[in-house]
């Protein structure tokens, strides 16, 4: 069972997450916030597999509530999944780097919402697709020149790395280069390891700049 909390300032949004979350199996709302601060007291309580937290909440946003409990100087850091009605490229970055494993429009929809906090709680990434393709239009220079040095990578994690960067799960990948699933998170966890990226996003980021992704 995925345990989720949610913080959401605006009451009828925040039962809308509830409906879909509670109506799905194996999945299970176990609490509740309206403002940023009991978002993160509630979190460090209640330890929950995945936070989904809005940006624009009062006393504290979302993205300062996610570096209290998933940033870079947090020993154990939990799961964060921004979700918003704001897809300004400002958020994105902001929202990663303070930790956010996922991030996802509101109008997303109920799939795409249950994807993303089934593929948080597994450690894996889920951004938007349009989400994706604008921050790397961010992030990316474009018609860069080719990288040189050698790929910290073996042959094998770049074939992963590479599908990753084409917006491909887990199973996705497995099923394209013919290996078990646990071989695919081996080698996902092994390549972030390796650069130093907190999650799939960076290695996106990375595969982008080498010319890995087309």
């Amino acid at each position: 069972m995925i345990r989720v909390l949610i913080a959401e300032d605006q009451d009828m949004v925040r039962a809308g997450f509830r409906m879909i979350l509670d109506a799905t199996d194996g999945i299970e709302v176990v609490g509740e916030a309206d403002n940023g601060r009991d978002a993160v007291t509630k979190a460090l309580h209640l330890t929950p597999d995945v936070c989904l937290f809005d940006i624009q909440m009062p006393d504290l946003d979302g993205i300062a509530a996610t570096t209290l409990i998933a940033g870079p100087d947090v020993d154990e850091p939990l799961k964060v999944v921004i979700i918003t009605t704001f897809d300004l490229d400002e958020y994105v970055y902001g929202a990663l780097q303070a930790g956010a494993i996922g991030f996802l429009l509101k109008n997303a929809g109920p799939e795409v919402l249950v994807a993303a906090i089934r593929a948080a709680a597994n450690g894996d990434s889920l951004i938007s697709p349009e989400i994706t393709t604008r921050l790397l239009e961010h992030l990316v220079v474009p018609n860069a020149p080719a990288p040189t040095g050698e790929s910290p990578l073996t042959d094998r994690e770049t074939d992963v790395v590479a599908c990753v960067a084409r917006g491909l799960s887990n199973p996705e990948v497995a099923n394209e280069l013919h290996v078990s699933v646990s071989t695919v998170k081996a080698h996902v966890a092994s390549s972030m390891a390796k650069l130093g990226a907190r999650n799939r996003v960076e290695l996106v980021i990375w595969a982008y700049e080498q010319q890995l992704a087309g």
